[in-house]
């Protein structure tokens, strides 16, 4: 691939202060101008853009980051993959790039006025391309993959939801089995399934068609996948499947996809660290490690609020009972006078996790942002090195990436 010319990497990092100073109105104008297609607005969650901003700043953070490195490409690689994982999901195809280009340099011209010159405008779209044709020859790489793998499929494959278990008051869990019968992808212990929804609307009000991303919360075994999906109070998707889906439903899920998983042969002892929903990913990892690594020392540490949203506590309680290796920490933040599954009381403590996790371990984390800021941001400080802290998270990162 052709290199980025210095005058358009000069011009691009001429741009940085005023990206600073108006980064946030830009990518408001973007997503404005994006949403006017609802073919393409359907694909972003929307709770994200009011959740104070989330997606907007995150997007603003992406941008000026890109912009910093912009003569240096490489350092943006592992950022580079989780965002061609995460498109792969939502099934972003070649032909929705020239949409966004548009809406990207309009925005720049809307917001800056005549600060954007045509030599920014040209430089800026010199950029977007370079690394748009990137993450296409990733993404199609992916969408090969999957493809050609036992199991595999591209676009959106009907499954049937093949049993229902209600895991604690607020988490509930699906298996999905394809429609079609045959077999599936076998995944990789960590990573998720996207869904595309049509939800209908109240009355004669129209149908909402959403996309989601639920973990998968159980090793790969090339038959059915199950999802453990937590009850958000204004969770449109969320409460649909809790209320509405039943035995039998037909869902349309994309494969699986995601750059958080499991190592396939795991080199170093593991500490799963879980808060809340986060669970989901961690079963997989924990029901893999029993299968298929059992001499491997894990230790699950999982922080929720009390027994009423305590999921899946029997069978990871049980996998640790057949299996010496593994050690498993339960918290309870407030527990109730009946509770007595869990181990200690409180949060997680900080203090507690450096004396009880092994120092050479992989650390894998998921759950809140608050959580994870907590936790990723402890881990560091305390020495371990950054590539083996791995995380997932429900939402834009941009908290995450700054600590």
């Amino acid at each position: 691939m052709t290199a980025l010319s210095e005058r358009t990497i000069a011009v691009v990092k001429a741009t940085i202060p005023a990206l600073e100073a108006h980064g946030e109105q830009i990518t408001l104008a973007l997503y404005r101008r994006l949403f006017e297609s609802p073919a393409v607005r359907d694909m972003f969650n929307q709770s994200h853009q009011g959740d104070g901003g989330s997606q907007p700043r995150a997007l603003t953070n992406a941008i000026l980051a890109y912009a910093r490195n912009i003569e240096n490409p490489a350092v943006l690689m592992p950022v580079i993959e989780r965002i061609a994982q995460k498109h792969v999901g939502l099934q972003v195809l070649n032909a929705h790039y020239p949409v966004v280009a548009e809406a990207l340099l309009g925005a720049i011209k809307e917001v800056l006025g005549d600060v954007a010159t045509d030599e920014i405008l040209g430089a800026w779209g010199e950029a977007y391309w370079f690394l748009a044709k990137v993450l296409i020859g990733r993404e199609d790489a992916i969408y090969r993959e999957q493809a050609a793998a036992a199991g595999g499929w591209t676009g959106w494959r009907q499954f049937r939801i093949a049993r229902i278990r209600h895991e604690s008051e607020v988490i509930t869990s699906f298996v999905l089995r394809p429609a079609d019968g045959g077999p599936v992808l076998r995944h990789r212990p960590g990573q998720y399934l996207t869904f595309r929804l049509d939800i209908p609307g109240p009355q004669d009000a129209p149908s909402h068609s959403v996309r989601r991303n639920y973990s998968i919360s159980s090793a790969a075994n090339g038959k059915t996948y199950r999802i453990s999906v937590k009850r958000e109070p204004l969770g449109l998707a969320s409460n649909w499947l809790h209320d509405h889906a039943e035995v039998g439903t037909i869902l349309e899920v994309a494969p699986p996809a995601g750059e958080f998983f499991l190592a396939e042969k795991p080199e170093r002892p593991v500490v799963l660290l879980s808060g809340g929903v986060g669970l989901t990913p961690m079963v997989a990892m924990l029901e893999t490690i029993a299968h298929q690594h059992a001499g491997l020392p894990v230790h699950y540490i999982h922080g929720t609020l009390d027994g009423t949203t305590h999921a899946m506590g029997d069978y990871v309680n049980a996998l640790a009972a057949g299996n010496p290796n593994i050690t498993v920490t339960t918290f309870y933040q407030t527990p109730r006078d009946d509770d007595a599954e869990h181990d200690r009381a409180g949060l997680i403590d900080a203090r507690w996790l450096k004396d009880h996790a092994p120092a050479n371990a992989d650390f894998f984390l998921c759950g809140p942002r608050p959580f994870l800021r907590t936790y990723v941001s402890e881990l560091t400080r305390s020495g371990v090195p950054q590539d083996r802290i791995h995380y997932e998270f429900f939402g834009p990162a941009e908290e995450l990436l700054a600590a």
